[in-house]
């Protein structure tokens, strides 16, 4: 379960236009990652510029790095994202978020509603 202050951190991460380009870049790149160069470059921002950027992703919780020699790579924290999406909707439908028809719903609720 997410706390809403955790939410607010995670809405304010994706509340900026670079920001949300690197974390969608994230979701597509899977759960390799891709080096923060690369996405520096991908998105024409300056490498220290992006640096900042994806310190505020991670600290959100809607990202993880890890360090193989030189390089950083960056990779959407998919569990982060779920909790986050699982507290926007967690009062769908008068509670019944299999209702909404998206996917949404917890696993043990898909496989059994």
């Amino acid at each position: 379960m997410m706390e809403p202050a955790a939410a607010v951190a995670a809405f304010g991460a994706l509340a900026h236009d670079t920001r949300l380009q690197v974390f969608r870049l994230l979701v597509q790149a899977g759960p390799n990652g891709v080096t923060a160069g690369d996405i520096a470059e991908a998105l024409k921002v300056p490498a220290s510029t992006m640096s900042h950027h994806l310190a505020i992703i991670e600290r959100a919780g809607l990202a993880t790095s890890r360090r193989e020699s030189r390089s950083i790579f960056y990779a959407a924290d998919y569990e982060g994202t779920r909790k986050l999406i699982a507290f926007m909707m967690e009062d769908c439908c008068q509670g019944r978020p299999e209702l909404c028809g998206t996917g949404l719903a917890a696993p043990s609720c898909e496989t059994t509603c």
